[in-house]
């Protein structure tokens, strides 16, 4: 395979900045050039609700720029994201229009679970050091804009993922005008930040030791990253990251920029990300902060150089979604027997399905979250499941997933046992698109058959061999069991089934001698 130019480009909320890459299956990524440009959106969109167009004029002027480069490096293919600046927007698909309109680039607003999960796979673009750290307790933080996201590992598995709804821009425009001073703004930032970890601390991390806090942000890199400048991810020690923050907390966005030759854009909005670290390496009693020169840009390309073979991932982003969401179905006491076995049968029916259904990995995926999540609604109500199950997915971040994708599976999860709703009713009370809609019909049909086939919850079918005979689905069951629930159910489910697939499932039992 010959060697690729792409280019990741991303309008932040503090600054538009663009990467390029050379990608090959032998040198995997090699960055070739970077170029950042502050510009402060973050401000007006989350104080105003809305962008101030001269500023969205200059996005332009710099990413029709961008384009001028890109061209002179023949960069072949790209990907442009905007994250919670234009999200958080009223007008956010006006904007970007216009954005769209005024330079010929596609652009594509990321969900706060899409832009995260980017951010540490921009950790995971430098393999050897992510697998190493993520082996013992490891907080990832990504400070944003609006809000942080705290996502924690351990023995190489996401445990939990969780926003805080309070960012550096945010923070610094909400509480500073009341602050008398510097120092009392930081006090208030420290009760705040202290009060919301002490319940994520309560509720998600409990007692497990946290070894390693790995915290992204452009400033503290700024801040601290000089002493170790080769380094992809600098680690700094807690007595020196403390001592450093003592030092800015007095200081004006001028003179940290002046004395630490940073952006004051990037100045401003210091002190908020230097107190939330501080709080965290307080709280987790970490004795280092890693700060990790990688960008979500290198997040974007990584993800797009596994996608098409340039690298060969050495971890598991789909285990990390689906750990996500076993933990989120834990929360709500589902029955973990139960999914387990859905778990096997769904996804063995799926399989056999391949040709008549179209769908890749990626649907498959979101039958197995589907199946995983399809009981929490009995722990808000036991005779409104379905409702309240929809409700929790949709209301419940799953990092790595779109707000379609989660849209998808709260529909597979609804309709498991509601009446199904066909696509001229569906459309009229949400956002779903003629393509989710035929996702959503295939995996409820699958849903729906495969938990008629453990109606009982007592997995009496186990170990079922599936098969697809021209069009007839036969899962043939080895068992002493009394199957007359299962079979009675199984019929029941079978019209719509059919009506999806135009393949008749049947339950076939073999007695044991």
């Amino acid at each position: 395979m010959a060697a690729k130019v792409f280019s990741s480009v991303v309008i932040g909320s503090t600054a538009t900045e663009m990467k390029i890459f050379e990608l090959s299956p032998r040198r995997g990524m090699r960055q070739i050039d970077f170029v950042s440009y502050p510009i402060n959106l973050g401000v007006d969109a989350y104080t105003d609700g809305r962008l101030n167009m001269k500023k969205v004029d200059e996005v332009c002027r710099v990413l029709k720029d961008f384009v001028r480069i890109m061209a002179g490096y023949r960069v072949e293919d790209m990907r442009v994201v905007a994250t919670s600046a234009l999200r958080e927007i009223r007008a956010d698909l006006i904007t970007r229009d216009y954005i769209e309109k005024q330079t010929g680039l596609s652009i594509e607003i990321l969900s706060n679970s899409e832009q995260r999960f980017l951010d540490y796979k921009s950790i995971a673009s430098e393999s050897d050091s992510f697998e190493k750290i993520i082996k013992n307790g490891t907080a990832i933080v990504d400070i944003g804009g609006s809000s942080s996201q705290i996502s924690v590992f351990d023995n190489d598995r996401l445990i939990t993922t969780q926003n805080i709804r309070m960012g550096k821009v945010s923070s610094r425009e909400k509480f500073l005008p009341m602050a008398r001073n510097n120092r009392h703004f930081e006090r208030l930032m420290t009760e705040l930040m202290e009060h919301e970890l002490n319940g994520f601390a309560r509720l998600y991390q409990k007692d497990r030791q946290i070894k390693n806090l790995i915290v992204i942000d452009r400033g503290l890199l700024a801040l601290l990253g000089g002493a170790q400048p080769d380094a992809n991810i600098v680690v700094v020690p807690r007595q020196t990251f403390n001592e450093a923050v003592e030092t800015i907390i007095p200081m004006t966005p001028a003179e940290i920029a002046a004395q630490f030759d940073m952006s004051q854009d990037l100045a401003a909005f210091l002190i908020p990300s230097a107190v939330f670290a501080r709080c965290l390496l307080e709280k987790m009693d970490a004795q280092d902060i890693w700060l990790p020169r990688m960008s979500i840009s290198d997040g974007i390309c990584y993800d797009y150089a596994v996608k098409n073979h340039f690298i060969r991932p050495r971890h598991s982003f789909d285990d990390d979604i689906i750990a996500a969401s076993r933990n989120i179905a834990k929360r709500y006491k589902s029955n973990q027997p139960h999914i387990r076995n859905m778990e096997e049968l769904s996804l063995q029916i799926f399989d056999k399905l391949k040709k008549i259904h179209g769908l890749g990995a990626r649907e498959r995926l979101l039958l197995q979250i589907a199946v995983i999540l399809h009981n929490c609604g009995k722990y808000i109500s036991l005779s409104n499941v379905a409702e309240c199950a929809y409700n929790i997915v949709m209301a419940t971040e799953i990092i790595g997933l779109s707000h379609a994708e989660r849209q998808i599976i709260a529909n597979v999860v609804k309709f498991n046992t509601l009446d199904f709703s066909y696509y001229r009713e569906l459309a009229l009370g949400t956002s779903v698109s003629r393509e989710e809609y035929l996702v959503i019909a295939k995996l409820t049909a699958i849903l729906r058959l495969a938990n008629a086939l453990d109606r009982s919850h007592r997995q009496k079918v186990k170990g079922a061999v599936v098969t697809l005979k021209e069009d007839t689905l036969v899962i043939s069951v080895t068992s002493q069991e009394d199957l007359t629930l299962e079979i009675g159910t199984l019929e029941e489910k079978a019209d719509f089934f059919e009506e999806v697939f135009n393949v008749h499932p049947v339950l076939k039992q073999r007695r044991k001698l």
